[in-house]
């Protein structure tokens, strides 16, 4: 039977075969997993020791609402003229016109109404869709420029009690080789990674009592406190880890080492997110919804927000994505820091994963990309390796300020050595899924400038206090440019005399000497060019 968010948008909610098995098969799986786990909550990797009152998740993500604007927009979505009101009114937002700074970066530049016009164009209709990419780049540009931060994932443990059926590291999945690092394999790991010139790490975790929360606060103090020759050193750790409970999200504060907190929903939809978590405490829809509550509550303001694309409808997620980003807004005053937009990849023991229910094919994904820069025109935007180079070169042009670079997935796979008898026991050490883009963090850095881009590893506003109503202070006079970009040359002077490859010296310095003279001020090019030189003298981590 239908729900009437699926009959509304024309569609079944999953696959006939997939809705008949799930009947079937999630008593008896619920009912397993409560006897082998202790039930769902007796599992969970953080207890709550502080109970609070929430606002209603029906409140938070509501249904109706969304499946209504699909629904009522879409002969809107066929009318150029409207389609381009839309675009200019949401280009004029983010430029800042008639915004007033208060505490947070966050500025909605889609109504949902708007938003779901979008999201209805037809990706056929390519003059529409030219318009929706020029106004998502005009955006990117005006805010971000050319700047693209580099990250890479760090997976610590792999065990997990969870069972989703898209992910390797579920519960059944039997064929997986289960690990955690020790003190010193993660030392290693992150060793290895700064060797590679990374300076921001997304540190994750699956979630088992094999490795514990208490186990995850002392791996970070590890990672804080690596240093390697000549100056290697993480200089901002994010997690994706699960969800926690208000009590352990202090303990993580108090760390005095996270920058972002990020839990992807995987899917908004409420009887998909059921059907898709089989057993285990993520399968607790409404406390994982909660979940970034908890982290503004404990004083984690930054906060990423995700879903797994290909699990319901894309246009279903962004506009619930947009309805979550909404409500953090309001209720703390601090919009989203990141929204990640992974699409499905294959899976190791993961049938869902290889035929995903609503697979987003690289039209639509290219679409949905664009139409996010533009709902949250300044909200960090996230792309992975899942995407394949050619992919990511699309998407950078739509409105992706981050990417991941040099990933692997699986766990101490970055201090393992390159022989071939290690790669051909690559699979007993599978990562989470699999990757699309390969290429060494070297290689990346070069494709990046060679694309007129400038590779940043830049963390100064965290550390310098620009943030929230400061930073939409500087955004509104037009001024970011003149801290951000010299700022992010800063980060890739210091990369290329330390980590560079001969190729990306030599590009390197081009796009310095060209980049350090574009948009900006003469105070600050002066200011630029001394700070060059400090680095250029052995001075490390020169920011403004």
């Amino acid at each position: 039977m239908l729900s009437h968010a699926a009959a509304a948008l024309g569609g079944q909610l999953l696959p006939a075969a997939a809705t008949t098995a799930a009947a079937r098969l999630l008593p008896a799986v619920a009912a397993a997993s409560a006897r082998l786990l202790g039930g769902a909550r007796g599992a969970a990797w953080s207890v709550e020791r502080e109970p609070a009152t929430y606002k209603s998740v029906d409140d938070i993500i509501q249904d109706s609402v969304i499946v209504q604007n699909l629904e009522a927009t879409k002969e809107a979505a066929k009318d150029p003229a409207r389609v381009r009101d839309i675009l200019a009114a949401a280009k004029e937002r983010s430029f800042l016109t008639n915004h007033k700074p208060g505490p947070s970066e966050y500025v909605q530049g889609l109504t949902y109404e708007e938003c779901a016009t979008l999201l209805n164009v037809d990706v056929n209709n390519q003059q529409i869709m030219g318009d929706i990419f020029d106004t998502a780049f005009a955006i990117k540009e005006r805010i971000y420029g050319n700047r693209i931060v580099l990250f890479a994932p760090l997976y610590i443990a792999n065990y997990c009690v969870n069972n989703c059926r898209y992910c390797a590291f579920r519960q059944g999945n039997k064929h997986l080789e289960r690990s955690a690092l020790s003190e010193a394999q993660l030392r290693e790991e992150v060793a290895a990674l700064q060797q590679q010139g990374h300076r921001r790490l997304l540190v994750l975790t699956g979630e088992h009592p094999k490795y514990t929360f208490d186990e995850f606060l002392q791996a970070i103090d590890v990672v804080s406190s690596v240093r390697t020759e000549p100056c290697g050193n993480i200089r901002r750790i994010n997690v994706e880890i699960p969800s926690l409970s208000l009590s352990d999200m202090r303990r993580l504060k108090a760390t005095d080492h996270i920058g972002t907190y990020t839990l992807f929903q995987e899917t908004y939809h409420r009887p998909t997110f059921k059907y898709m978590h089989i057993a285990g405490p993520k399968s607790d829809y409404d406390n994982r919804v909660l979940t970034h509550d908890r982290a503004m509550r404990a004083g984690l303001d930054d906060v990423g927000l995700g879903v797994l694309y290909g699990l319901y409808d894309y246009r279903y997620e962004v506009l619930a994505t947009l309805m979550h980003a909404n409500h953090l807004e309001r209720e703390y005053g601090a919009g989203p820091h990141t929204i990640s937009v992974p699409r499905m990849r294959p899976a190791d023991g993961s049938d869902v994963s290889l035929a995903p229910p609503y697979a987003v094919d690289d039209a639509h994904f290219k679409k949905l990309v664009a139409i996010l820069r533009i709902a949250v025109p300044y909200t960090g935007m996230i792309l992975s390796t899942r995407e394949s180079p050619e992919m990511r070169k699309e998407l950078l042009r739509v409105g992706m300020s981050q990417m991941s670079a040099g990933s692997k997935t699986d766990v101490g796979a970055y201090h393992r050595d390159d022989s071939k008898a290690t790669e051909d026991n690559l699979a007993d050490l599978n990562g989470q899924f699999t990757l699309a883009d390969h290429r060494p963090v070297q290689d990346i850095v070069v494709d990046l400038m060679k694309e007129g881009y400038v590779p940043s590893w830049c963390t100064a506003c965290y550390r310098k206090g620009r943030t929230g109503e400061h930073f939409m202070k500087i955004a509104k006079a037009g001024n970011i440019h003149n801290f951000c970009h010299p700022n992010s040359l800063f980060t890739l002077q210091e990369y290329l005399n330390d980590y560079g490859s001969e190729e990306a010296k030599q590009l390197g310095q081009e796009v310095i000497e060209r980049e350090s003279k574009i948009g900006l001020s003469d105070s600050a090019q002066d200011l630029t060019k001394r700070k060059l030189a400090k680095v250029n003298s052995g001075e490390h981590d020169v920011y403004i």
